[in-house]
């Protein structure tokens, strides 16, 4: 048999009995080669079979059996025998291999462990937080100096805390609870827990630390010591604490803020009958704009003092709530006596800056409010009866009335509705009749806002309160000026005149000239299709809107008259068509109504005529009618644009009547 046919049956017996990392290929060229040697060297060939990994239990037998027919058996002897040296050689080896990793791998544990445990060493240190290591009992093992410092030991002393009870250094009420705490991180409750807590120093100084502990456990996993990390947060705590005064006291007067006495309130509200006083100091705006903002912080100051002094006697909470408003809660009290010795207390001159200044104050009341309610309504209902204090002149007091407050609460609520009612076209434009009184005939017809129940005047007023009279009024006048065109487009000189009666805050705007004849050239309405009344106080004021549009051909009147000097006067100085009030008809047997007749012919005289609004019964307008009245508003109903031209158009279609 040729040698290549025998490697080719040594590798497919030696393959069956070991995994040789080769391919088939290799393995068979290795054994080629190591026939060609085996006759002279049977050690290498051995040699080689241990390197190329055919060492199975059953390789050295399938060998022999394979080469038997070929070599001679004492060759194969020295084959076997080489074969069992190098096994031995290839075990040592491989122990010594083994041996040196192991040796190794410690070498490098060590190392790491040396490096980690200099490293524990240089951060426990050098820490800047306090570290103690304390075993089960709570002896300390270990501290470092940061911790010494804490206490007040010096660095040097150190390792006095040794043996020492870590509890021992806490304050005397914290001590249980802390002990319960690392009861519950030994038996394994928690991992580990965090707390703001009180440490008394060595020299009996409190010192206020956060602290975080945690568990060491052993190689078992078993607890064995408590680590604790305390920082120093004395200055924190400070600081925590003036900023929580700042947040519920006022800065310039020291006196608690309208968020703590709330707090008060809410919590004395719930078992004592209260008294609840709402101060605001009358005319404080004089002595601020008069003499400056710094005397009138002295002089706030000064006030908090003696209400401070009041309030100390009553046993009385007392709070800033407002720039110079006050507020004062007290028990079971005498609201009138209070209010007069609130009163004395700030009447006395006070001499601020060498000038001397008295003081009084309005005062809003509620006095004993169900326990239910809250110290949000009790501070609403106090600052509504400020108000209406505050209205009645200076130096008044008024108590809280629930009927009254909830009639101007719904107004209010309203007022804060009106904008989106408007943006929703819930507030509409409505034409009133305006009728001589002479001739009964329509003379034109007023335009006015309705919305809901309300009236022009209501709706009006109720813009005022929320600033939405200009914006609102810009609206009117635009609207009814397009309306009124399109009227006159349509019906020529059948349409009504436009008759607008603007609030008084349009009737001072310095834009009022420039909005009307922006509305006329927009819509092309002739000016002289409108007639504008402006509230008359604003002509008492000096404003000449009123004389500016009479020069732009537009036709004016005075709403609001009264018939007072002033106003007579103003009618000899202004050029103006009507004047229109809203007085009470004067009945037959009114003593009043010679004095109307008169007023009237006093109007007539000065070449103006005499107009009425808001009547509503053709008794009234008899009346009116004879005391010389010229005009009268709201005799019939007021109608939408769609309903005016509706009657326009049919009285357009009207047939004649027969001669």
């Amino acid at each position: 048999m040729g040698l290549p046919e025998l490697a080719r049956r040594w590798m497919h017996a030696l393959t069956s009995t070991a995994y040789i990392p080769l391919s088939r290929a290799e393995i068979e060229q290795a054994l080629l080669e190591s026939l060609a040697e085996l006759p002279e060297s049977p050690e290498s060939v051995a040699n080689r079979l241990v390197s190329l990994h055919a060492t199975g239990p059953e390789s050295l037998s399938a060998t022999i059996e394979v080469l038997s027919p070929t070599f001679e058996l004492p060759l194969l002897s020295r084959l076997s025998s080489a074969y069992a040296q190098a096994m031995r050689m290839d075990a040592f080896d491989q122990q010594e291999q083994i041996k040196v990793a192991i040796v190794r791998a410690k070498q490098r544990v060590e190392r790491t462990l040396k490096v980690s445990q200099a490293r524990f060493a240089e951060v426990f240190a050098s820490s800047a937080l306090g570290i103690a290591i304390t075993d089960l009992t709570g002896k300390c093992v270990e501290a470092n100096d940061t911790l010494a410092e804490i206490i007040g030991v010096q660095p040097s002393e150190g390792t006095s805390l040794h043996g020492r009870l870590m509890i021992d250094f806490f304050h005397p009420e914290d001590r249980a609870s802390l002990s319960a705490s690392y009861r519950k991180v030994r038996e394994g409750a928690v991992d580990r827990f965090r707390d703001q807590r009180k440490l008394i120093r060595e020299d009996g100084e409190p010192v206020w630390v956060h602290l975080a502990v945690s568990l060491l456990r052993d190689a078992d996993g078993e607890p064995t010591h408590h680590v604790t990390m305390v920082e120093d947060i004395s200055e924190l705590h400070l600081l925590q604490r003036s900023l929580d005064h700042q947040l519920l006291h006022d800065s310039l007067t020291g006196l608690s803020n309208r968020q703590h006495f709330m707090t008060q309130v809410e919590r004395r509200l719930a078992s004592d009958p209260i008294t609840l006083y709402h101060l605001g100091l009358d005319a404080f705006s004089v002595v601020n704009n008069g003499l400056g903002h710094e005397t009138g912080d002295k002089l706030l100051r000064i006030v908090a003092a003696r209400l401070s002094k009041l309030a100390g006697e009553k046993t009385a909470v007392l709070a800033r709530i407002g720039g110079d408003e006050f507020a004062l809660m007290t028990v079971s009290d005498n609201v009138t006596a209070t209010v007069e010795e609130i009163q004395e207390v700030l009447a006395e001159p006070t001499f601020v800056d060498d000038h001397g200044i008295a003081l009084s104050v309005s005062i809003g009341v509620v006095d004993r409010p169900p326990s239910f309610a809250t110290a949000a309504e009790l501070m609403r209902c106090a600052n509504a009866a400020l108000r209406q204090a505050k209205a009645r002149g200076k130096r008044q007091w008024a108590l809280h009335d629930p009927h009254d407050d909830a009639r101007r609460r719904g107004k209010y609520a309203l007022a804060a509705s009106m904008p989106g009612a408007w943006e929703h076209g819930e507030i509409e434009i409505v034409y009133a009749p305006v009728h001589d009184l002479e001739s009964s005939e329509v003379l034109g017809a007023v335009a006015r806002l309705h919305w809901d129940d309300l009236s022009h005047n209501d709706t009006m007023a109720l813009a005022d309160s929320t600033g939405l009279s200009l914006p609102i009024g810009r609206w009117l006048l635009r609207e009814a000026c397009a309306q009124a065109a399109a009227w006159v487009a349509e019906f020529g000189d059948k349409a009504p005149t436009l008759h607008l009666a603007l609030g008084a805050l349009q009737s001072r705007d310095e834009d009022l000239v420039a909005d009307v004849k922006r509305a006329l050239d927009e819509t092309g309405l002739p000016p002289e299709r409108l007639r504008i009344a402006l509230d008359i106080s604003s002509v008492l004021a000096g404003d000449d809107n009123a004389v500016v549009l009479h020069d732009s051909g537009i036709v004016t009147a005075l709403d609001g008259f009264r018939g007072g000097h002033d106003e007579l006067a103003v009618l000899t100085e202004v050029q103006v068509r009507a004047v229109i009030t809203r007085a009470p008809a004067p009945s037959p047997d009114s003593p009043l109504r010679q004095a109307m007749r008169d007023l009237i012919a006093t109007v007539h005289s000065l070449g103006v005529r005499f107009g009425v609004d808001e009547v509503h019964t053709f008794e009234d307008a008899d009346h009116w009618r004879a005391a010389g009245a010229d005009g009268v508003i709201g005799l019939l109903p007021a109608l939408t644009a769609a309903e005016v031209t509706e009657l326009l158009v049919r009285a357009a279609s009207s047939p004649p009547a027969a001669s």
